[in-house]
């Protein structure tokens, strides 16, 4: 198990105004009028305000309950309800009249389903390609068990960014993600990059739950052998008192040698910071590395 921090407290440089801006409220009308959901209000992510206000958001589909208990997540953990065959047209409404350039499109585990919610992954991206043909795709996607036929199904429908997390380092991954695999995730993400070469593939990273600086390098040389070409690293926030608790806040300083030491490892794209998180500036990760 994680041990509880001693003592632990938020340092000034680790807290952030949460809230939603002024400028964020036609974008939050949008989602309401359209009846979609977004990662940012279901998982209580740090930035929403930024990012409601630049405008950029992240679609979470398949419902808001999800079928693992990870120790760091606070969506619901409980039965899902049906899938919504008319979600990908509202995700696709909402990205247009957003008039979004890059769309980001992340669900719950759905392990209740056959194929994990691949199919309707795969709907929802088609229908933003038609709904924004110039706009650019990424998914956030589960492991989906390791199902290859899965797999297929979402890259098949040609997003430009497969985006799987491993979130944390080899030693503490049973205790973070108790129905997941740290090895099963380097293979998901290999295995996309095999299948659609042509796609960035891309993962996150958390730290502050207590593992070492030499951990977290291994498991970044560990994306990188696996043909991971783009990577994301913040600070966990304990979501809940119910959740994993925070053992450490990780210093500006060291998030900066972890962005350094991606580049040198061959990332085309590092972002490392206290409030990165996964889809945090996402349109970014397209850009070609100087």
């Amino acid at each position: 198990m994680i041990p509880s921090p001693s003592g632990t407290r938020l340092p000034a440089w680790a807290a952030k105004k949460r809230g939603i801006l002024r400028e964020a409220r036609p974008l939050r009308r949008v989602l309401r009028e359209v009846g979609v959901r977004t990662v940012c209000e279901e998982a209580r992510c740090p930035n929403i305000g930024e990012c409601f206000s630049r405008p950029t958001a992240t679609f979470m589909i398949a419902g808001t309950r999800c079928t693992r208990r990870c120790g760091f997540c606070a969506v619901d953990t409980a039965r899902p309800a049906p899938l919504d065959p008319d979600e990908p047209r509202r995700i696709a409404e909402a990205s247009r009249r957003m008039g979004l350039r890059h769309v980001v499109i992340t669900a719950v585990a759905r392990d209740d389903l056959g194929d994990g919610g691949a199919a309707h992954f795969a709907a929802t991206v088609r229908a933003v390609r038609v709904a924004l043909p110039s706009a650019r795709i990424e998914v956030l996607t589960p492991d989906f068990k390791g199902d290859e036929s899965a797999l297929r199904t979402v890259l098949d429908a040609a997003p430009d960014v497969f985006n799987h997390n491993l979130e944390t380092v080899a030693r503490l991954s049973r205790a973070v993600r108790p129905q997941a695999s740290y090895r099963r995730s380097l293979d998901v993400l290999a295995r996309a990059k095999e299948l659609r070469p042509s796609a960035v593939t891309k993962s996150g990273l958390m730290v502050g739950l207590g593992e070492t600086a030499d951990e977290v390098r291994a498991a970044m040389a560990d994306l990188r052998a696996a043909a991971c070409d783009a990577l994301t690293i913040g600070q966990y926030l304990q979501p809940t008192r119910t959740h994993l608790s925070v053992v450490e806040y990780v210093a500006p300083e060291t998030f900066a040698e972890y962005a350094k030491l991606g580049r040198v490892l061959g990332f085309r794209h590092v972002a490392a910071g206290p409030f990165v998180r996964s889809s945090y500036h996402a349109e970014d990760t397209l850009e070609e590395r100087t």
